[in-house]
């Protein structure tokens, strides 16, 4: 039997010169290691100690870096990277209404999906993250690729009032569901989540099927709700009621909900939140952009809300860039709160990480650096003259660094970023593969 004083053989060690895990919380670990073995961490230790103990097949010094777990987008509609830019300066119902659904109806099929979440990839893993809460058509399509790039995601089951190319009645849409959520239900990388558009484009008799099957299949609920103002005196004059309340009379409002945006909330539906367990999304660049309202991110958070980050689609970002959308809800919350200790740096890194992994019932897996989760990993470059003089590891890493200082990321315990180089992507046939779909949009005439 291995003893302490034995040594171990792993697969990867990673030196670096601060591990901050996330869990627990607001440790930060000067000069230590991770070590990994079948793709999953076994240990976390001093450097000194980590190299008499473990014999490493690999080993990665960083001692400039902070290690951290790989950061967790919780809500984007990563096929819409290839619509970056194309509708911009608009509110929300007459940018999606007036410009993006008449172009997605135009372009929207297998390659599209496929083009554009391959691209959105590149983009996420060169900025630290590492798996991404999918919305979007096509999930089966979506499913394959982020398989085939190792990389780690729930894909939703998309379901809304209307006939799109992926699926013309709402029997269409619950079987295609059922067929792909089948395909996947025992991948390590990829799961699925029930995801129907908005309350706006849901019937209570799609919502009410959708409560029931997520319940037999133990399935998340990924629903954009209370995005604006006009989203809520809608509801009221269509349902007499707010959105929250008529998902909650559906049975909707439980620990599977993962609901996105909500800047529109009283105390009294935080309250609801937090006693049901419901995890809250917050995209507040998406949302000031659009100008859609600011979500109550410290409110939620004292209320013992889980809070997790997302970026929403590039069409509405414009990019998919977690350090730079963590730091806009750090900023945001002080600001809307009146406080300025509001969503402090370690909470706010813990937010865009555990709290992603937990709305997407990941968090046995992945969120944090501990012993027995899953080698997702990502090294960030804190010795550049943009992060000097440093202080506090994690003030730097939320209000000064930028995704160009990802150096190294890991994704189950495979190296899929080195020293800034893409591992098994070429970065010029992506660009090449973008430019030909951006002369592919422009010739609609938009």
């Amino acid at each position: 039997m291995t003893t302490d004083t034995e040594t171990r053989s792993c697969d990867l060690l990673i030196e670096a010169g601060w591990v901050v895990p996330v869990e627990p919380h607001a440790v930060v670990l000067e000069d230590h290691a991770v070590a990994v073995r079948g793709g999953a961490i076994v240990d976390v230790l001093p450097i000194a100690e980590a190299r008499s103990r473990y014999r490493a097949a690999e080993t990665v010094s960083r001692p400039e870096a902070a290690l951290i777990p790989g950061m967790v987008n919780a809500h984007t509609h990563n096929p819409m990277t290839l619509l970056r830019g194309i509708a911009d300066d608009l509110p929300l119902m007459e940018w999606l209404q007036g410009h993006i659904w008449p172009v997605e109806a135009a372009v929207i099929g297998p390659q599209f999906v496929e083009d554009g979440i391959t691209l959105a990839i590149a983009e996420m893993l060169r900025g630290g993250t590492t798996c991404a809460n999918e919305n979007y058509f096509f999930p089966d399509v979506q499913a394959a690729v982020y398989k085939r790039h190792g990389f780690r995601a729930r894909v939703g089951l998309p379901v809304i009032d209307f006939p799109t190319a992926w699926a013309q009645s709402s029997d269409e849409y619950f079987d295609r569901a059922g067929e792909v959520h089948d395909l996947w239900r025992d991948d390590p990388l990829v799961a699925t989540a029930f995801a129907p558009h908005a309350p706006y484009t849901v019937s209570d008799a799609n919502f009410e099927r959708i409560r029931m099957l997520a319940d037999q299949l133990d399935l998340p609920v990924h629903l954009h709700t209370h995005e604006t103002a006009q989203e809520v005196a809608d509801s009221i004059k269509l349902h007499g009621q707010r959105p929250l309340a008529r998902l909650d009379r559906l049975g909707l409002v439980t620990d599977r909900l993962i609901a996105v945006h909500m800047t529109q909330l009283t105390d009294a539906e935080i309250e609801l939140c937090a006693q049901r367990g419901v995890s809250v999304v917050h995209c507040p660049e998406s949302n000031l952009k659009l100008a859609s309202g600011f979500c109550p991110a410290c409110k939620l958070h004292h209320a013992g809300v889980n809070l997790a980050i997302g970026t929403d689609g590039c069409a509405s970002n414009n990019d998919l860039d977690m350090f730079g959308e963590t730091r806009t809800a750090a900023l945001l919350a002080k600001a809307v709160a009146d406080d300025a200790s509001a969503l402090d740096a370690f909470s706010a890194l813990r937010a865009a990480t555990l709290g992603g992994a937990r709305a997407l019932g990941f968090e046995t897996r992945i969120g944090s650096i501990e012993i027995g989760k899953q080698a997702d990993l990502v090294c960030v470059d804190l010795g550049q003259l943009e992060t000097q003089p440093l202080h506090h590891v994690v003030s730097q890493l939320i209000y000064a660094t930028g995704r160009h200082q990802v150096s190294d990321v890991w994704i189950a315990g495979a190296a899929k970023l080195r020293q800034r180089v893409l591992v098994d992507m070429d970065v010029q046939a992506l660009i090449a593969n973008a430019r030909q779909w951006r002369g592919r949009i422009a010739a609609l005439g938009r």
